[in-house]
C-alpha cells in the first residue's frame, strides 16, 4: 500500500492551479490531469465504479461490509489549488523539525507562528519558498485515496457504504456547482479540507464578491482642467470609502470583512475586485449595501455610470443546515476522540464546497487536513497530521 506522505508528494506534481478568468470547467487542464489520475489509481485498488465526468469531477464509491443498516457516508476533496502565489511547486521535506525558524531556499523564513513549537520532532513537507505547497486540498485528497486502500483491504473494519468525491475549482467559488448530489449516493458527507489537526467546522461565512468598473475621460494633462475624470484615482477613491478596520488584516473570529482582491486602471477604465464576508448574513448584506451607496456616491460627484458596482452572491453560512442533523458532528467528534485528537470547534473564516452541498440537500461539515499556512508560500504540513487523519476518517466511517 502507498503511503499518505508517497501520495501526497506525487499529486502535488500535477500543476492544478484554478483561473477564475476561465469559464469553462474545470477551468485549467491540470485539474483533469489530476482527475484522470486519481479515478485510474481508485480503479485500480478497486473501486469498479470510478469515473471522471466531463466537467473534471471524480466519483467512487465502496460497498458497505458487514451491518447494512449503516449510513451511506462521503468524503470529498478538492484537487485545484489556490493562484496566490504563482510558481511550480518544489516540495521540500524535513525529516525532523528541530525547532526554530524555517529558512526555505529563496530567503522566506517561517518563524513566529504559535503552533511552531507543537511540531517539533515531527516530519514536515515544507514549500520551496516559491508557491504554494498544495496542501490546501491535495492534502485531503491524499488522505481519502490512503482511506479508500485501507477500507478495500480484507481485514478491514465493517462499514457502510462509502462515496467518495475530488471536485474542481473550489478555490474560485465553482467547486460544487456541477457536483452531482443524487449520484454521489451519500446520506451526508465530510469536506476534509481543513487545517490543522482536529478541526471541525461547520459555521462558514456567508459569502459575495464585488467587480467595480470605473469609466474615466482621459485628456491630455496640459489640456485636463475640469476636462480629465481619472479613472485609477477615482477607484482609489472608491476604496478609501469603505472601513480601513473592516479589512482581513484587522478582523478574526466572527468578524466580517471587505478585502481588495485584485486592482488595475489607468485614467480612462479601472476595475477593483472585491469579496465580501460576514458569519451574519445580516451584515453581508449591509456590506452590499455599503458598496453600492459609494457607487451612487461617486456617481453624484463625477457623473451617472462613472461606478459601476456588479455584486454576486457565492455562498451561504452552513451552520443553518448542519444544525438540523446533530448526528453529523456527533459522529466527527467521536471519530477524533477515540483517535486522540480533541475536536477543535470554530468558525471557518473562508468556505468549503461543503457550504453550498450542504444547501444542496447533503449535509457536510468540514474536517481537517493538518496543514497550516494555506495559500502562502509559508504553507506547511506534518506528515503524522496526516497519518492520524487517515486514522480519524477510518473511525469516522467505521
Amino acid at each position: 500500500m502507498a503511503s499518505v506522505k508517497e501520495r501526497f508528494l506525487k499529486y502535488i506534481q500535477v500543476e492544478t492551479t484554478s483561473c477564475e478568468e476561465n469559464e469553462c470547467c474545470p477551468s485549467t487542464p491540470g485539474q483533469k490531469v489530476l482527475g484522470e489520475m486519481l479515478a485510474r489509481e481508485l480503479r485500480d485498488m478497486g473501486v469498479a465504479d470510478a469515473r471522471m465526468d466531463g466537467h473534471g469531477y471524480v466519483y467512487g464509491s465502496i460497498p458497505a461490509k458487514g451491518d447494512a443498516g449503516k449510513p451511506a457516508i462521503g468524503l470529498i476533496a478538492h484537487m485545484d489549488t489556490s493562484d496566490a502565489v504563482k510558481g511550480a511547486t518544489r516540495p521540500r521535506v524535513i525529516p525532523a523539525y528541530s525547532g526554530g525558524p524555517i529558512t526555505l531556499e529563496n530567503g522566506v523564513v517561517i518563524d513566529g507562528f504559535d503552533f511552531l513549537p507543537s511540531l517539533t520532532g515531527q516530519e514536515l513537507i515544507v514549500t520551496s519558498g516559491d508557491s504554494v505547497l498544495g496542501a490546501d486540498d491535495k492534502a485531503g485528497v491524499a488522505e481519502i485515496m490512503t482511506v479508500c486502500e485501507r477500507m478495500l483491504a480484507p481485514d478491514a473494519p465493517d462499514h457502510g457504504k462509502i462515496c467518495v468525491a475530488f471536485t474542481p475549482d473550489e478555490e474560485i467559488g465553482r467547486g460544487a456547482d456541477l457536483f452531482d448530489v443524487a449520484a454521489f449516493g451519500a446520506d451526508f458527507a465530510y469536506t476534509v479540507d481543513g487545517g490543522a489537526l482536529g478541526e471541525l467546522e461547520y459555521e462558514c461565512f456567508n459569502a459575495a464578491s464585488a467587480r467595480v468598473k470605473v469609466r474615466g475621460v482621459n485628456i491630455h494633462p496640459g489640456n485636463a482642467k475640469d476636462q480629465m475624470k481619472n479613472a485609477a484615482l477615482i477607484a482609489m477613491e472608491f476604496a478609501a470609502q469603505l472601513p480601513p478596520r473592516e479589512r482581513p488584516e484587522h478582523t478574526e473570529g466572527y468578524e466580517g470583512f471587505y478585502h481588495l482582491m485584485h486592482m488595475e486602471g489607468e485614467e480612462e477604465a479601472a476595475e477593483l475586485r472585491y469579496i465580501l464576508r460576514d458569519h451574519d448574513a445580516e451584515k453581508l448584506e449591509g456590506r452590499k449595501k455599503m458598496m453600492k451607496a459609494v457607487e451612487a456616491f461617486l456617481n453624484d460627484k463625477y457623473g451617472a455610470g462613472t461606478v459601476e458596482v456588479e455584486l454576486k452572491d457565492s455562498y451561504r453560512n452552513m451552520k443553518e443546515v448542519i444544525e438540523q442533523h446533530p448526528e453529523v458532528l456527533d459522529r466527527a467528534k467521536k471519530a477524533f476522540r477515540s483517535c486522540g485528537v480533541e475536536p477543535l470547534i470554530q468558525p471557518i473564516r473562508g468556505g468549503t464546497d461543503g457550504a453550498r452541498l450542504s444547501f444542496m440537500g447533503l449535509p457536510c461539515p468540514n474536517l481537517s487536513t493538518g496543514g497550516y499556512n494555506f495559500h502562502g508560500r509559508k504553507e506547511l504540513i506534518p506528515v503524522p497530521a496526516m497519518e492520524k487523519m487517515v486514522e480519524v476518517l477510518i473511525t469516522l466511517l467505521s
